[in-house]
C-alpha cells in the first residue's frame, strides 16, 4: 500500500487523541511506521484513542500546539519524515460559544506546525488537515471544487479557512516545491467517535439511553464517508510529497451517492441498530448550510484515488463497530478495528484504487 512508503518511517501527528487522528495512528502502526503523537487529552470519555490502545504511539506529548517552543522540541526530538496535522477546535457550535479558542487552535495551531519545522530546517513531509467547511457556502447544488473561493459564515470555517490561507503562504515562501498540502475531507463517520454534537455519536447516545435523537436541521445535505475512505486520502497525499509537482490541496469525499440529509443518514443507521429521531427547534444564532457537497476529481484524476464505500456500506461498517462495542459482551475492539480495516482494504484492491495496490 502507498508504494510502501510507511514502512520503518517516523510520522508525526497532531491531534492523535480525536477521533480521526487515533484511526490514523491506528494504520499508521499496521504499515509499519513508529508513530508520535502530541495532542491535548483526549477530548472524551469514552474515546478511540484509549480503546485502540495508546500503546501503538512510539511517543507521545500531551500538549497544546499553541505552544510553539513545546511543538519545536518535539518536533525536533522526533525528526519526522512526515508531519500530519489534525489538531484543531473541531466542532462547529462550540467554536460559537469560544470562537478565540477556536481561532487560536486552528489559525495559530496551524502556524506553528509550519514554523516550527520552517525554523528547524527538516526536510520532513507535512499534510495539513483542513474541512469541507473552508469554502464559502452559497448553497449550490454542485460539488465545490479546491480552487473554489474560501470563506466561512461561522468561527469555525472561518478559522479553517484561515489556517488553508496561512499553509498556503507559508508553503509558497519557504517549502519546496511539493512536501507540503492541505486535504479537506467530507462529513466523517465511523467507530469510535464520542464527541458531542456529532450525528452519529449523539444517535449512539440516543439509542443507548433508550430515548429519540434530537435533530435540529433533519434535511440538511452533507457529504457523509466512512473515516478510513478521508485516511485513505491523507496517507496517499502524504506519500506522494516526494518534491515532485503536486497540487496544494485535494477534496476528499463520497461519491455522489454519499451526499445525503441527515435523516437519511440516521434513516440508514436505523436500519443496523433501530431507534427513534424527532426535530427539534434550531438555535437562532447557529448558521446551518443546506447544501454542501465536495467535487473529489482532482484526487481522482491526481491520485487515482476514489471512495471505496459507498454510503450504504459505510453506514453499516460504522454501526457494526459500535454495536460491536456495546452490545457485545467481551469484544475485542482492537482486533476487530484491524478487521474492519482489513476489509476496507480488501475492497479498496478489487476496485484497483490506486494506493491499495501501488508498489515501490
Amino acid at each position: 500500500m502507498f508504494g510502501g512508503f510507511y514502512d520503518g518511517k517516523v510520522a508525526a501527528i497532531t491531534g492523535h487523541t480525536g477521533f480521526k487522528g487515533s484511526w490514523l495512528a491506528f494504520w499508521l502502526a499496521e504499515l509499519g511506521a513508529r508513530v508520535h503523537g502530541y495532542s491535548l487529552p483526549p477530548p472524551t470519555d469514552p474515546n478511540l484513542h484509549q480503546i485502540l490502545g495508546p500503546g501503538r504511539i512510539t511517543r507521545q506529548s500531551i500538549a497544546d500546539i499553541r505552544d510553539l517552543p513545546g511543538m519545536t522540541r518535539w518536533l525536533d526530538e522526533t525528526q519526522p519524515d512526515i508531519v500530519f496535522h489534525l489538531a484543531a477546535q473541531p466542532l462547529v457550535r462550540l467554536s460559537y460559544q469560544d470562537p478565540l479558542d477556536t481561532l487560536t487552535s486552528c489559525v495559530l495551531g496551524t502556524a506553528h506546525v509550519l514554523e516550527a519545522v520552517r525554523t528547524l530546517g527538516l526536510n520532513t513531509r507535512v499534510v495539513i488537515v483542513t474541512t469541507d467547511k473552508v469554502y464559502e457556502n452559497h448553497s449550490w447544488p454542485y460539488g465545490y471544487r479546491e480552487n473554489d473561493a474560501l470563506g466561512g459564515h461561522d468561527p469555525y470555517s472561518a478559522s479553517k479557512a484561515a489556517a488553508e490561507i496561512v499553509t498556503h503562504a507559508w508553503r509558497r515562501s519557504f517549502f519546496p516545491v511539493g512536501r507540503v498540502a492541505t486535504v479537506r475531507a467530507g462529513n466523517v463517520i465511523g467507530g469510535g467517535d464520542y464527541a458531542v454534537d456529532r450525528i452519529v455519536p449523539d444517535a449512539v447516545r440516543s439509542r443507548l439511553e433508550g430515548r429519540p435523537l434530537q435533530l435540529r436541521h433533519p434535511h440538511a445535505t452533507r457529504p457523509w464517508q466512512h473515516v478510513l475512505d478521508c485516511l485513505s486520502g491523507y496517507l496517499e497525499v502524504g506519500a506522494r510529497l516526494d518534491g515532485s509537482p503536486l497540487p496544494e490541496a485535494f477534496n476528499f469525499g463520497p461519491g455522489p451517492d454519499g451526499n445525503r440529509s441527515v435523516a437519511e443518514l440516521i434513516d440508514a443507521f436505523s436500519q443496523h441498530w433501530p431507534g427513534s429521531w424527532e426535530q427539534v427547534g434550531r438555535e437562532a444564532h447557529l448558521v446551518e448550510a443546506n447544501l454542501l457537497n465536495l467535487a473529489i476529481d482532482r484526487a481522482c484524476t491526481h491520485l487515482g484515488w476514489h471512495p471505496a464505500w459507498p454510503f450504504a456500506r459505510a453506514v453499516q461498517e460504522t454501526a457494526d463497530w459500535y454495536a460491536t462495542r456495546h452490545l457485545t459482551d467481551g469484544a475485542d475492539l482492537v482486533e476487530y478495528s484491524r478487521t474492519q480495516l482489513e476489509r476496507y482494504v480488501a475492497d479498496a484492491r478489487r476496485q484497483g484504487i490506486r494506493w491499495a495496490t501501488r508498489t515501490p
